[in-house]
């Protein structure tokens, strides 16, 4: 499968936020937003003005890259968020915050999307008591996200789960870090998700 092989520093710097693709760098002093807060290129430093259409598009480039999604992927959750009852926008940021990757990260096992999807491709995750490897999975209410016996002392998990301390989990999901495992309480509503981001702005891009 196709997947982006930059710089992660340089997707934040492009959309001047920070888009939390490194794990606790990003919450470092040696975060790129905080040592060059403008674009990347010769031209970074200089005004930029974006059209209409250029700031629908920055925004769409914001959350496919904050979510880890290619082109086509982001695309085709789009369509399928705007066939479902409700509002577009919103049924799209419901349709990412489902994926396993991203709840796996929320969970704390991983520090970043990233590296989420990579150990769920290495098969270090269950859902229900089984095996999983797919980070494009929706869950769903009830469904438990476990580690397998043989990853619960993998060094990079562990490391990702002592950083959590602290932090608060979205209150549709909650871990039992005893037993290494994390479920679904509810679906996530727009209340769920601080990150800025304006959907409404992808849903004008998509209607053009």
């Amino acid at each position: 499968m196709a997947r982006y092989l930059g710089s992660a520093c340089r997707q934040c710097r492009r959309e001047g936020t920070k888009l939390f693709l490194k794990g606790d760098r990003c919450f470092s002093e040696k975060c790129a937003i905080e040592r060059r807060a403008y674009p990347p290129g010769v031209h970074g430093q200089g005004r930029t003005r974006f059209s209409d259409y250029g700031v629908q598009l920055r925004e769409k480039q914001k959350v496919k890259r904050m979510y880890g999604l290619l082109e086509k992927q982001f695309r085709s959750t789009f369509f399928r968020a705007s066939s479902m009852k409700g509002q577009a926008g919103e049924n799209l940021l419901m349709l990412l915050e489902r994926r396993l990757d991203n709840v796996v990260f929320r969970l704390g096992f991983a520090t970043s999307r990233n590296e989420a999807r990579q150990l769920i491709k290495h098969g270090h995750f269950t859902v229900n008591g089984r095996k999983a490897s797919t980070p494009s999975m929706l869950v769903r209410p009830g469904w438990k996200i476990g580690l397998r016996e043989r990853s619960k002392n993998v060094a990079r998990i562990t490391a990702a789960l002592e950083a959590l301390e602290g932090r608060s989990l979205p209150q549709w999901l909650e871990i039992e870090k005893t037993a290494s495992e994390g479920s679904v309480k509810q679906m996530p509503v727009r209340e769920d998700i601080t990150l800025p981001i304006d959907e409404q702005l992808i849903v004008e891009l998509y209607s053009r």
